[in-house]
């Protein structure tokens, strides 16, 4: 079998080049993207997330993989209906869809994206950012910031239901495009025809890609290239017109008056002339020979930034509704499809506002206008009170009582998560500093809730936590809580403050380099599997791999009354152990996994179908652990 790394790097290749790809399927038959595709995704939390069987990440081995190839092999293999469920959709009373799909089939999902994305991913256009490697919101917002300077209108686009409303046919004439495999695209036909469960009622799929389903985005991104390609080759040429804008006579003429007054040596009759000046645009901003049309999209969000009239830019809103409704039966949201002004109201793009500066006061040192016609990014106030609301009762910042059970060590910590993740994530919002209201909630709201639990006062709680510690921005003070740990052990420590609220000006890196990633050592997890040791009874057999969704899952008590895999876990913070099945069997029922002989050493009483004696003398076999095939097709089990 081919090494996956040098696989994926030659379908990269041929992505480049624009070549087809044959004979696609049989890639599938490789176990090494199984292993690679399961070192990915087995630290996702919905690993351990039933979807429409009980089967999840736990029990998983090579035997399985197997399994899998063998029903891909004969064709055999079917996808599972995923499990439906509902999550709140933000800033709606709506719920929005969700798909779960069973393990099998995220495993699956995984090795067709691997192979997919190395294709598709060099022939994607630039301004796409969403679901992409080495990308994001906030090289999209850089992007915006940088490079959209002097745009008048924003044109923010929403496409309705964009996962639920994929058009599988066109879809499959995409796919079919680039990718000449039959077999192939019959595979990726079941997966958009599974269907899902809502009730445990099967419904069916007949249009879109199940939300949730880790094929989805990359469908997605393959689907809307065509959208990124026509507002490229058509929109753009047409309205990018001219290099620079004319200049603006009223600003010349006065400029050329002050300039005769200064050589003649009167400069004390301009200084009035030069604040005329600072009022007047240098160049003609109704200039009908210069425009300038500029557009990103992350996932079904697109934004469109255009230097015009706005009677053009309602032309171009019309040509995307239409364009998207005729070549990909998609619809645009009205609603959410707004035209806006830059200089007098703001535009929404992935959390952010937008705007478009003006202001003539505003000088470098050398005297002349710097920021006007500069874009800018802002944290919306809306958010900030959004997100201080759960810290507050009756407009004043409280103590979160549902916290008050977790130790004093787990409330700091994760007071600080929740406000580092939001201020890091506006980084580049040049009123960062507005989140300090926030932070003031939130410190308040954390000291009273550890007062509340260790039954002080604020001002004692300050008194025994206070800490001050050393930061790239140099020293901060705040809140700390240390937990001693063993010998030679670091102790843990939880700390509140020192997050900066400075806007950041160095530039995102783009570190798009999928084939360095792609040679990066296996997860450690894959070793461990492939040795075919089990961790508990060291026994050489088939084994698999027991999951838990966190640590602090582990049975409670003391270590000394822990069983000892869960103490073995527990010593090597792994959320993951190698056992065979018996031990398997024996960790969900509460069983020992091995016996002690006669001689007082451990004899493992592992070993698939292993011969015992009865009670009447007869031989019979015992049953091993049989969740493994849970979930797999029928024909793979």
């Amino acid at each position: 079998m081919q090494r996956a790394g040098a696989l994926l790097e030659i379908i990269h290749e041929r992505g480049k080049r624009g070549l087809p790809l044959e004979r696609l399927y049989r890639h599938l038959f490789n176990p090494e993207l199984y292993l690679r595709a399961y070192g990915k995704i087995y630290r996702n939390d919905g690993a351990m997330t039933p979807g429409a069987s009980a089967e999840t990440a736990d029990g998983m081995s090579l035997r399985k993989i197997q399994a899998i190839i063998e029903a891909l092999r004969h064709e055999r293999y079917r996808w599972t209906p995923v499990r439906r469920t509902y999550i709140d959709k933000k800033n709606s009373s709506k719920k929005r869809p969700l798909g779960l799909p069973t393990w099998s089939d995220k495993l699956l999902q995984e090795v067709i994206r691997s192979l997919l994305e190395a294709y598709y991913e060099p022939q994607f256009s630039g301004r796409s950012h969403g679901f992409r490697p080495g990308r994001g919101c906030h090289t999209a917002l850089e992007e915006i910031q940088r490079q959209w300077r002097g745009t008048v209108w924003f044109i923010e686009g929403d496409i309705t239901d964009c996962f639920g409303s994929l058009d599988h046919s066109i879809m499959r004439s995409m796919l079919a495009e680039k990718i000449h495999d039959g077999r192939f695209l019959r595979l990726i036909d079941g997966l958009l025809q599974a269907g899902y469960l809502e009730d445990w009622r099967y419904h069916e799929t007949l249009s879109g890609a199940p939300q949730g389903g880790i094929l989805s985005p990359l469908l997605s991104n393959i689907y809307l290239n065509r959208l990124d390609r026509y507002v490229e080759t058509t929109l753009l040429p047409v309205y990018n017109q001219g290099d620079r804008r004319r200049p603006y006579l009223p600003y010349m003429r006065l400029h050329k008056a002050v300039w005769k007054l200064e050589k003649k040596g009167q400069r004390e009759g301009t200084r009035q002339m030069r604040r005329q000046l600072q009022q007047l645009p240098s160049r003609d901003p109704d200039d009908p020979g210069y425009r300038r049309l500029h557009y990103i999209r992350y996932a079904d969000d697109w934004l469109l930034g255009y230097t015009g009239t706005r009677r053009e830019a309602e032309d171009i809103k019309g040509k995307i509704g239409r364009f998207l409704g005729y070549r990909l039966k998609l619809e645009l949201s009205e609603r959410k499809t707004l035209i806006t002004h830059g200089r007098t109201e703001p535009a929404r793009f992935l959390g952010y506002e937008i705007v478009v500066h003006d202001n003539d006061a505003k000088h470098d040192r050398n005297g002349h206008r710097c920021i006007n016609a500069a874009i800018g990014l802002k944290v919306p106030m809306d958010v900030v009170r959004a997100k201080r609301k759960p810290y507050m009762r009756r407009g004043k910042p409280a103590a979160i009582l549902a916290r008050a059970h977790d130790s004093d060590f787990r409330i700091v910590a994760r007071y600080q998560e929740e406000f580092r993740g939001l201020a890091e994530y506006y980084q580049l919002a040049y009123n960062r500093h507005r989140l300090g209201l926030l932070r003031w909630v939130m410190e308040r709201s954390l000291t009273k809730t550890l007062g509340h639990k260790n039954k002080i006062s604020v001002n004692k709680v300050w008194h025994r936590y206070r800490a001050t510690w050393q930061t790239p921005a140099g020293p901060r003070r705040g809140l700390q809580v240390k937990v001693e740990r063993g010998k030679g052990k670091k102790p843990l420590v939880a700390r509140w403050g020192g997050v900066s609220l400075a806007r950041r000006t160095t530039r995102v890196i783009l570190k798009d380099d999928l084939p360095a990633v792609w040679r990066r050592r296996p997860a450690e997890l894959i070793g461990r599997l492939r040795s075919g040791r089990c961790e508990l009874c060291q026994a050489h057999t088939d084994v698999e791999t027991h999951h838990v969704r966190r640590l602090k899952d582990l049975p409670a008590g003391n270590r000394a009354d822990q069983p000892g895999w869960a103490r073995q876990m527990a010593s090597r913070r792994r959320k993951t152990l190698i056992v065979c099945r018996d031990c398997h069997h024996g960790i969900h029922n509460g069983l020992p996994g091995r016996q002690a002989s006669r001689n007082g050493h451990w004899r493992a009483t592992c070993g698939e179908n292993r011969m015992r004696r009865s009670a009447g003398g007869r031989r019979k076999r015992t049953r091993t652990c049989g969740h493994l095939a849970g979930g797999l097709p029928s024909e793979a089990r």
